[in-house]
C-alpha cells in the first residue's frame, strides 16, 4: 500500500512540474546560424549584420577547393565553413574550421551542376545543400541526416519560421520541409508547367548567365516579418523574367500560395531580390541598369533609380533603408537611401569598382574590388560616406570573386570562381 501511494505521489509531482514548465521544445527548432549561414547572409538576402565588423584585418590563411565555386561560402555558429564546389573528381562539398587555419573537418562528393547554390548552416551547424534532383542534409559529420528528391536543382535553401526549410529549384518547384526530419510540410507548388520530372539537369547551363532556359536563376528572398517569399521567374516563351510573391501562412493550408506576379521591372530583374527588415519592400536590380523598389504586398513599383551600369549581384540593405548597389563589371560603389516614395543617391565613388555584393557589419562594408596592379583586393569601407577604411590584396587571385562572408567572430572570408578561398582575422 505504501509503495502504491509513493508511486501516485511521485506521478502527481511530475505532472505538476510538467504543467508548470510548459512546452520548452522550441529551443531545438532549426534556425539560421549566427554567422553568415548562406550566401547573402540572412534569408532576406540583406547581406547585413548588425554586429560591428573589424576595421583592421590580417590574412590568416588561404587554400583552394580544387574546383570551381559559383557561390560564396557559408559560415556557421561555431567556426565551421562550408563550400559547395564543382570539381571533376574527388570531394566537392567540404566543411573547414575557419578559425583553425581552414583545417578540413570533413568532405563528400555530391551531384554536380547546382553551382550557384551555396550551402546553408543552421544554428546547430547542420548543413543543407542542393544537387540536381535532390536536397540533402548533413549533421556536423559527413553522414546523411536525410535526402529528398526534388524536380530540378535547388537554389540556396532558406530556413523559415518554426524550423521549416524553403527549397526553390531552378525549374520552379517550391517545397517546404521540416528541417529536422526532411518531411514535406505542404503540397509542392509548381511555378512552371510541363516540366519533365525526370530531367533535373535541363536548363542548368542557362542559370549562371540568367537566360530563359533557367526559370529560377537566383535564390529567393524570404521575410518572416512580411510572411512573404519573393523570387524571379522566367516563364517559358516569355520575353523577360518577372517577380513572383508567395504568401507564407504558418500553420494554415495552403502553407504557400502565389500572391502576386509583377512585371513592373523594365526588361526584367537580374540576380536575387532583397527584402527590407520590416518585410514591406523588395529591392532588385533591373536589366535596364536601374535599382528598383517594389511593394511586397502586391508587387507594385515604389520607385526606381538609374545606376548607369548593370549590377550582376544583389544590393545589400540595412534596417534603416540604406542600400549599397550591387557589383559587377563597370560598377561604381554607390549608396542609395530609401525615402519611401523615391530613392536618393547619398554618395558614390567612381574610383572604386566593386565586383561583389557589399557584405555589411554595422557601419562597415566589405567587398572585392578590381586592383589593376595586383588583380583583386578586399576593400573595407565606411557605409556612411564611402571612404576607404582599409584594403587588402587577395594573393594570386584568379577568376571572378563570388562573395564575401562575415563570421560572428569578426572573421572575413572571400572566395573566387576558381576555387580560391581567403580567410581574414581581426587584427
Amino acid at each position: 500500500m505504501f509503495r502504491r501511494f509513493l508511486v501516485l505521489a511521485v506521478s502527481a509531482l511530475l505532472v505538476g512540474a510538467s504543467a508548470g514548465c510548459g512546452d520548452t521544445s522550441s529551443w531545438v527548432e532549426p534556425r539560421a546560424g549566427s554567422g553568415w549561414p548562406a550566401q547573402y547572409g540572412d534569408a532576406a538576402n540583406s547581406s547585413f549584420s548588425s554586429a560591428d565588423g573589424p576595421d583592421a584585418l590580417r590574412l590568416e590563411w588561404s587554400r583552394s577547393v580544387k574546383g570551381d565555386l559559383g557561390a560564396a561560402v557559408a559560415l556557421g555558429s561555431t567556426g565551421y565553413l562550408a563550400a559547395n564546389a564543382q570539381s571533376p573528381a574527388g570531394c566537392s562539398l567540404m566543411v573547414w574550421e575557419s578559425d583553425n587555419n581552414a583545417r578540413q573537418r570533413w568532405c563528400a562528393r555530391i551531384g554536380q551542376g547546382a553551382a550557384g547554390s551555396s550551402p546553408l548552416l543552421d544554428g546547430f551547424d547542420n548543413l543543407y545543400v542542393g544537387q540536381p534532383g535532390a536536397i540533402l542534409s548533413f549533421p556536423t559529420t559527413q553522414w546523411f541526416r536525410w535526402r529528398r528528391l526534388v524536380i530540378g536543382a535547388p537554389t540556396t535553401p532558406r530556413i523559415m519560421t518554426g524550423g521549416q526549410l524553403l527549397v526553390v529549384t531552378h525549374l520552379g518547384q517550391v517545397l517546404v520541409f521540416d528541417a529536422h526530419r526532411g518531411t514535406v510540410e505542404a503540397t509542392p507548388l509548381d511555378l512552371v508547367t510541363g516540366v519533365d520530372p525526370t530531367d533535373s539537369q535541363r536548363g542548368l547551363a542557362d542559370c549562371p548567365p540568367a537566360r530563359p532556359g533557367c526559370p529560377v536563376a537566383a535564390a529567393p528572398a524570404f521575410s518572416a516579418p512580411g510572411n512573404i517569399v519573393v523570387l524571379s521567374l522566367w516563364e517559358p516563351g516569355a520575353d523577360k523574367p518577372i517577380l513572383v510573391g508567395l504568401r507564407y501562412r504558418p500553420g494554415q493550408t495552403p502553407l504557400l500560395s502565389r500572391e502576386w506576379t509583377s512585371d513592373a521591372v523594365e526588361r526584367g530583374p537580374l540576380a536575387s531580390p532583397v527584402i527590407s527588415a520590416d518585410g514591406s519592400t523588395v529591392y532588385v536590380n533591373g536589366r535596364d541598369e536601374r535599382l528598383w523598389a517594389l511593394d511586397t504586398s502586391d508587387g507594385a513599383a515604389k520607385w526606381s533609380i538609374p545606376l548607369d551600369y548593370l549590377p550582376q549581384t544583389p544590393p545589400s540593405v540595412s534596417p534603416e533603408g540604406l542600400v549599397i548597389a550591387g557589383g559587377g563589371p563597370g560598377a561604381t560603389l554607390t549608396a542609395i537611401r530609401d525615402d519611401g516614395d523615391r530613392g536618393e543617391v547619398v554618395w558614390t565613388r567612381a574610383d572604386v569598382g566593386p565586383l561583389t555584393t557589399s557584405s555589411r557589419a554595422g557601419h562597415l562594408g566589405y567587398t572585392v574590388i578590381e586592383a589593376p596592379e595586383r588583380g583583386q583586393d578586399l576593400l573595407v569601407f565606411d557605409t556612411g560616406d564611402g571612404r576607404t577604411v582599409n584594403s587588402y590584396p587577395l594573393p594570386e587571385a584568379t577568376g571572378w570573386p563570388v562573395g564575401v562572408s562575415l563570421g560572428h567572430d569578426g572573421r572575413v572570408v572571400a572566395a573566387t570562381s576558381d576555387g580560391q578561398v581567403y580567410g581574414f582575422a581581426p587584427e
